[in-house]
């Protein structure tokens, strides 16, 4: 637990300081502190770069460069930490190494850094941001549109998350804007993907230095909404996509399961964490890499090359074009389906109504029982439309088929008042009392407030 929330405040320290770099402090820095800062990061890049021999290419790099006076010039720790990015970026050719001048806290501008204060700070801005969903919509031919901006931890982000695939559970097509999204955390990445997968699947590992070990992301089986795993995806790039947005990009593209249309990517795959220099500096370092299962490699350097190279500003409007056609192909072949279980479902019924009528029973029973369970695996039935099945059933008089549909639907729902008041008129009106006092006395056991069953067991009792 306490792994966790260092990597969470480290993630928190990331953001912050990106995105308050306007902000940042433009304290003066001395010929001794940057001995200091070097030797410190030398330090923290020997300890925890995941390419240990680039840390050390990286310590005699900076050295030298100070011994040559290189640095001489750079007056305030601002600049200096800019020199400084450039330096090990150079070699390490890794854009998430970065120094920074930490962002001064709002709240509390003269304190001491306060892990506590950054994480409210971080809270609040990721609030007013949605936690990253800053955009769904539904668009034309029933194409869903989600823009994802950046992946907060999934503690914190997850009921947003099951939100918008809520919205957009039953589209024809998926369109996932990712122009904007500078990356965040796997965990959330590997939830919302589990939405588009239907069995769980290997999407990406990282492997981390310090604690030397590997992590596999799996998506999980089960999700708490409805799966698009049949849905057409369409995933859209920018070149300031970065980080864990590549990384949602490269796992649709290398399971072959949505398009990319856009930009080539920023080209950051080694996650990490930051960690203080001094007072006023921090640096971000990479204490880890991306390994994909399909191509045992990573984005960093390259970036992620979309499937449709398209400049970022028109690439949206691209993409729509493409899911549309996509969504119309995938309701048709939806529809067709959907019918031939329909027209399935309708022979099963007509069986079950002759099996009735020839006092076959049992037979029935369980062919009524299979039929409904088909409708249900099909996502054809529910509750509302298996109860209207009954009534049709009822309606001409088909009493032992109407009850069997009713019995089953109280089987699947049993906390439902009104699956039971409707098997008790089922029951009432075959001339079963018995059975039919019975299943309004649930229904009001249920609901209270079910003036109906009280009604009807009133009008029983008198008769």
């Amino acid at each position: 637990m306490l792994r966790q929330f260092a990597s969470f405040i480290s993630f928190i320290l990331l953001i912050a300081s990106i995105q308050s770099y306007a902000q940042e402090k433009n304290t003066n820095v001395t010929a001794e502190e940057k001995v200091m800062i070097i030797e410190k990061i030398s330090k923290l890049l020997n300890e925890n770069y995941v390419f240990p021999e680039i840390a050390a290419q990286i310590e005699k790099d900076l050295k030298k460069k100070l011994e040559d006076g290189s640095f001489d010039e750079v007056s305030n720790k601002k600049e200096f930490a800019e020199v400084l990015t450039k330096e090990v970026q150079s070699i390490s050719k890794d854009k998430h190494m970065r120094v920074r001048v930490r962002p001064p806290q709002p709240l509390s501008p003269t304190t001491k850094p306060n892990p506590v204060a950054e994480f409210y700070e971080f809270r609040t801005s990721m609030q007013q941001e949605n936690f990253g969903f800053t955009r769904v919509e539904k668009l034309e031919d029933n194409v869903g549109l989600l823009e994802i901006t950046g992946f907060p931890p999934l503690q914190m982000s997850k009921e947003y998350a099951d939100l918008a695939m809520k919205f957009l559970q039953h589209s024809d097509a998926l369109i996932i804007d990712l122009r904007r999204n500078g990356g965040g955390s796997p965990d959330l990445i590997q939830y919302i993907c589990s939405y588009l997968f239907e069995k769980p699947t290997h999407i990406n590992s990282i492997y981390n230095r310090v604690e030397n070990r590997t992590e596999d992301f799996i998506t999980f089986e089960k999700v708490d909404g409805k799966k698009l795993s049949d849905v057409p995806v369409f995933v859209v790039t920018s070149k300031h996509t970065f980080s864990g947005g590549e990384e949602f990009a490269y796992n649709i593209q290398t399971q072959k399961r949505g398009l990319l249309i856009g930009e080539t990517t920023g080209g950051g795959a080694n996650p990490g964490g930051t960690f203080p220099v001094d007072e006023d500096i921090l640096i971000f370092v990479p204490t880890g890499r991306a390994i994909n299962p399909i191509t045992k490699t990573n984005w960093e350097g390259t970036g992620v090359k979309p499937d449709i190279q398209i400049d970022s500003a028109i690439a949206l409007d691209t993409a729509i074009t493409y899911a549309r056609e996509a969504a119309k192909k995938h309701r048709l072949v939806k529809d067709k389906a959907v019918y031939k279980l329909i027209d399935e479902i309708g022979a099963n019924m007509d069986l079950a109504e002759r099996l009735f009528s020839e006092n076959n029973l049992v037979k029935a029973d369980e062919l009524v029982q299979t039929t409904l369970e088909k409708g249900l695996n099909g996502n054809l039935l529910g509750e509302e439309s298996i109860n209207l099945l009954g009534y049709e059933y009822l309606g001409r008089e088909k009493f032992l088929a109407a009850i069997a549909i009713f019995k089953f639907n109280t089987k699947l729902y049993p906390e439902s008042a009104n699956v039971f008041d409707s098997l008790g008129e089922a029951y009432m009106k075959s001339g079963n009392k018995d059975q039919a006092v019975l299943n309004y006395k649930k229904s009001l056991s249920l609901n209270p407030q079910n003036s109906n069953a009280v009604e009807m067991l009133k009008k029983l009792e008198m008769n």
